[in-house]
């Protein structure tokens, strides 16, 4: 009865320390991008905050860990009313000075006719990545049809991070 008492005062006190930073970015896929294989679309750098974020929950970045992606929508916004029925696959990756790059999140089958789609978490590790200053999202994607007008997407991220509690 301890032990299992033990157990959920644990997930009850990381449920006290867990909390979540969310940025957002915009990506713009060009109407001259390649159909049909996998490109990179240009890096955007995030300044993260993160000092700000983990004073707002009281912590400091030594004290944060298990840093993971827990959520990444991405919302067609213009055009307006467009869908994602041009593209076929993409896949998102993080780095920062001195972290090699690792893949966050991706999809490799896109619906079609809807203008909102969530991507799947690698659950990489991404601690140090955000307790950076700054940190760089590269976008890969591969088109299943031509686009005729640039189209802009809003990436909302949602990290997950857990602070130690001495």
């Amino acid at each position: 009865m301890l032990l299992a008492f033990a157990g959920v005062s644990c997930d009850a006190i990381d449920d006290l320390l867990t909390f979540y930073i969310n940025h957002d970015e915009t990506i713009t896929i060009a109407s001259n991008f390649p159909v049909g294989q996998l490109v990179p679309l240009t890096p955007v750098t995030v300044t993260t905050n993160s000092e700000e974020s983990f004073k707002n929950n009281k912590t400091r970045a030594e004290l944060v860990k298990d840093v993971t992606l827990d959520k990444l929508t991405l919302t067609i916004t213009d055009p307006q009313g467009g869908n994602f029925d041009f593209l076929k696959r993409i896949e998102l990756y993080i780095s920062s000075d001195n972290k090699p790059e690792v893949k966050l999140a991706g999809l490799d089958a896109v619906p079609q006719n809807v203008s909102q789609i969530e991507l799947q978490s690698t659950n990489a590790e991404l601690d140090e990545y955000i307790k950076s200053d700054s940190y760089t999202i590269r976008t890969e994607a591969v088109l299943a049809k031509p686009v005729s007008s640039d189209i802009t997407i809003k990436a909302d991220m949602r990290f997950k991070a857990t602070a130690d509690p001495l």
